[in-house]
């Protein structure tokens, strides 16, 4: 009776949108807390007192309606919400892997990354896509042994779309491993992603335990926790399907069977905000996903991407918001 009843609420993501209410309450009542330094030092108390007083009274509306949604997706909605079929164990009959590496400008690392994937005894080809890089990029996996292509349309979702794309063409491989060829992840850890596939269509490599990363890396503190934020509301819109800490890594493993169905749903032209979109898209698609902890190291070369310094990443996690929240139509790169 109570799933009957409840059951046109269960695709609402209450959670998401109580996360953002509390939040932009509590953001609220904070500036009106600031407003007693200037009535204090400036003597505007006539003029602030009534602005204090109305922001203390109105801010607690989203944070009361925004903690009472919250309450009621997680009490009341979440048992229905869980994945209904229970543990998923599907082991795959042959765990040797297609690994497809994204490039721009990385002359600089692209050949070693290359030679670490090509040296794991279960994968049977390395790819390298390019995206137009301008410097011997495409030279350099060539002679390491990658099979290279040029993605000349611009956008990291372009190149990682074409990377699954011509991956998927191979059929003599069930799993197709997604990394960058920047050396920041290592080919070791493909043995870590085939022990979570038999529960999983994608394994998403997660960078957030701390002993599993080296002590620098482009991945800053703050990056870092807001990575696992922007996580946790993806988390919170398909709650009870899986658990996200990391949307930024490209490091992932998907079954081949899975490729039609998630590159049918999502859309290339999303750029550096790519990862998230796919792990949404998947989940709206019904794949399943697991994270894995993975290994992470300083990157050779420059960084080209959302870690280049704070700012851009808060630039790329507020578009990551806004995809999540109000769809990603509006991120097209063009």
């Amino acid at each position: 009776m109570p799933e009957r009843l409840f059951r046109p609420l269960l695709r609402v993501p209450f959670l998401l949108y109580g996360i953002l209410l509390f939040s932009a309450g509590i953001v609220f009542y904070l500036f009106g807390v600031t407003l007693v330094i200037p009535r204090r030092l400036f003597g505007l108390n006539s003029l602030l007192m009534p602005i204090n007083e109305w922001i203390a009274w109105y801010s607690g509306v989203p944070t009361f309606f925004g903690a009472a949604m919250v309450l009621f997706d997680l009490l009341v909605l979440l048992p229905l919400k869980r994945h209904p079929d229970g543990l998923r164990n599907d082991p795959v009959t042959d765990r040797h892997v297609t690994v497809a590496l994204t490039a721009y400008n990385d002359e600089l690392s692209i050949a070693d990354a290359v030679r670490d994937f090509a040296t794991h005894p279960l994968v049977r080809r390395v790819i390298v896509v390019s995206n137009n890089s301008r410097d011997a990029t495409e030279t350099r996996a060539i002679e390491a042994g990658a099979i290279t292509f040029n993605e000349l349309k611009p956008g990291y979702g372009r190149c990682v779309f074409r990377c699954l794309e011509e991956a998927g063409r191979f059929e003599d491989t069930e799993l197709v491993v997604l990394c960058e060829g920047d050396c920041t992840f290592s080919a070791e850890d493909i043995d870590k992603l085939l022990a979570y596939i038999p529960h999983a269509d994608i394994v998403n490599g997660t960078r957030t335990v701390e002993r599993l990363r080296e002590r620098r890396t482009q991945l800053s503190t703050f990056m870092y926790y807001g990575n696992m934020y922007v996580g946790k509301l993806l988390e919170a819109k398909h709650l009870g399907v899986t658990t996200i800490t990391d949307v930024g890594t490209t490091y992932k493993m998907v079954r081949r069977a899975s490729l039609p169905r998630l590159l049918a749903a999502v859309d290339p032209s999303v750029n550096l905000e790519f990862n998230a979109h796919l792990l949404d898209m998947a989940m709206q698609s019904g794949l399943s996903i697991v994270e894995c902890p993975i290994t992470f190291y300083p990157r050779v070369g420059k960084s080209k991407g959302g870690n280049i310094n704070n700012s851009r990443a808060t630039r790329v996690g507020l578009r990551m918001i806004r995809g999540i929240v109000f769809g990603w139509a509006g991120l097209r790169n063009g």
